[in-house]
């Protein structure tokens, strides 16, 4: 039986409401600081440290130039740190996580560079989740989720 596992501590998703490890990335959907109706999608690649961040239709961040890093991509990385923990985080993106406290600790130790990736595969899959927040609540199964794990009565 898959496990999901909870969080490693508490995260307020108010402004990074998606945050995920997948497709060899750290990336999620990043509030703007200065619109209420704007997201960026902002991601490191695994290994090789590249990042990217543009709103979610592909207008780069303003904030990202040449090495120096946005504020979305820190704060992404500070609530992947909170979600899955510092050592998976390092793991994954292949950083010394040795004495690192914070994603934008980890950050620090790369010398990442701009690399554009893809955003809409990720706001997409964002915008998925969205929508199950909306499915009313029931006990009969929902075959979309049919592969998460059951919460009781299964032993």
């Amino acid at each position: 039986m898959l496990r999901v596992a909870p969080p490693a501590r508490a995260r307020k998703l108010a402004k990074v409401p998606f945050v995920e490890l997948a497709d060899g990335r750290l990336q999620g959907v990043v509030s703007s600081g200065s619109d209420v109706e704007r997201v960026y999608v902002s991601s490191v690649t695994a290994g090789s440290h590249a990042v990217n961040c543009s709103t979610n239709n592909n207008r780069p961040c303003g904030g990202l130039r040449g090495t120096l890093l946005c504020k979305h991509l820190y704060a992404l990385a500070d609530e992947a740190v909170l979600q899955y923990g510092v050592e998976q985080v390092a793991r994954y993106l292949r950083i010394d996580g040795d004495g690192a406290d914070r994603g934008t600790d980890l950050l620090a130790r790369t010398e990442a560079r701009h690399e554009p990736a893809p955003a809409a595969m990720v706001f997409s899959r964002f915008l998925r989740h969205l929508a199950y927040l909306e499915v009313p609540a029931s006990t009969t199964p929902v075959p979309e989720l049919h592969w998460f794990p059951a919460t009781a009565g299964v032993r």
